[in-house]
């Protein structure tokens, strides 16, 4: 099926091709804490590879002792749920927003 002739409606064919359903992404903000075990770890890296999301870096100070870093998430909720599990399980001490109390991971 070939769209109709103008740029307005080849955009809207071009929607239309996608599926009305997409899914609803949402932004979220996180930091979180690192030890300096986790300073070694290719954490981003791995949100990259691993989940669907956007990550945008807003702060960050890391040395070799530990650090911080602030992030701004892109995504579908379940998984930016996903993500923040994923670093809770790391052991990373993590909070909602760009700084503020954080908590504690398993590990």
């Amino acid at each position: 099926m070939l769209p109709p002739s103008g740029a307005q409606s080849l955009c809207c064919f071009a929607a239309l091709s996608r599926g009305l359903h997409s899914a609803v992404k949402t932004k979220k903000n996180i930091h979180f804490e690192l030890t300096q075990a986790l300073v070694r770890e290719p954490l981003l890296y791995q949100i990259n590879r691993a989940f669907d999301v956007v990550v945008n870096i807003r702060g960050a100070s890391v040395s070799d002792e530990g650090g911080f870093i602030a992030l701004e998430l892109e995504g579908e909720e379940s998984e930016l749920q996903r993500v923040m599990d994923y670093l809770l399980g790391q052991g990373v001490k993590l909070s909602e927003g760009l700084g503020g109390e954080a908590r504690a991971g398993g590990n």
